[in-house]
């Protein structure tokens, strides 16, 4: 007999900065949606990315890292991705294999315990640790909370990512389909074009420019005529200092991320690009409302 029942969700996907969120969701998509860099705390707005299958529609949510914040701006971060919790179907709690259990764990665990959602414990970087010690990591989280699932996976190598799929898709309930089956991601394109330039920076910066940039998309239009896109962008940071570095000796630096960014801008929005990119100094904006607002982050989230 034919099964014609349809299951949809949301899924949020939380844990410590840097455990490889967005490095699954983008395996999951299987396109650049969720900015990836070593550096963590670099998702700061929720990324939903939807997977579709022939039963089934997976709409992930891939929260700011849970931590302790420090400034406005984390406090906006921390707050978004616990409000997710209260909105899902299922949350995927992932956690670094080879960093295994550390502080802020804890704090993950701590705001887990209210919820009533059903919890996935996904091990992510399995690929870089021995089997033996998988099983320790397994026995001590399973002391913390009543898992739904517990699922080794390597999100980088794509080990084990069908099966959480699967788990994920009998947990969900019967539903429609909340978007187009071509749709992968609820975001407009200018926030994901702010990431992709933003991603650039923190590569090519290292350590030299922590998260105090922001990216404003300030136009995306179409050529008259021609097969061209111009995008103005400009890139906000918070100290003269870090102007300087963002743009480099002679302009290299401001033009070697134009160029990655724009390869990447090319690739999502299908056609030529002319990107052009400014940098300004705005003083601590991580700590103003105003500013925050004017970067794309909505109080409404809060």
């Amino acid at each position: 007999m034919e099964n014609n029942t349809h299951k949809s969700g949301f899924i949020a996907i939380i844990g410590r900065p840097n455990v490889g969120k967005s490095t699954f969701l983008n395996r999951v998509i299987g396109q650049k949606i969720a900015i990836m860099s070593d550096k963590p705390q670099t998702t700061r707005n929720k990324v939903q990315g939807v997977l579709t299958t022939e039963n089934a529609q997976m709409v992930f949510i891939d929260t700011p890292g849970i931590h302790k914040p420090k400034h406005k701006l984390g406090d906006f971060m921390m707050k978004t991705a616990v409000n997710t919790l209260k909105e899902v179907d299922l949350i995927l709690f992932m956690i670094n294999a080879e960093e295994g259990f550390g502080g802020g764990d804890e704090f993950i665990i701590d705001k887990l315990k209210d919820v009533k959602t059903p919890i996935f414990l996904v091990i992510n970087k399995i690929d870089r640790i021995h089997p033996d010690k998988l099983m320790e990591l397994i026995v001590q989280y399973k002391e913390f909370l009543p898992f739904a699932e517990i699922v080794p996976i390597s999100a980088l190598e794509g080990n084990n990512v069908d099966r959480l799929l699967e788990q994920v898709e009998k947990m969900l309930p019967e539903g429609p389909q909340y978007y187009p089956a071509d749709q992968v991601t609820d975001h407009p394109e200018r926030f994901i074009v702010s990431e992709l330039i933003r991603e650039k920076v923190l590569h090519l910066t290292r350590e030299e420019v922590p998260h105090s940039i922001a990216v404003v998309i300030d136009k995306i239009s179409k050529r008259d005529g021609k097969d061209m896109i111009d995008v103005m962008a400009t890139i906000i940071v918070e100290r003269d200092s870090q102007k300087g570095i963002v743009i480099g000796k002679q302009g290299a630096l401001l033009k070697e991320i134009g160029k990655r960014s724009r390869r990447d801008i090319e690739h999502l929005l299908g056609s030529k690009v002319f990107l052009e990119l400014w940098v300004k100094v705005q003083k601590d904006w991580r700590n103003k409302s105003a500013n925050l607002r004017d970067f794309g982050f909505k109080e409404d989230e809060y």
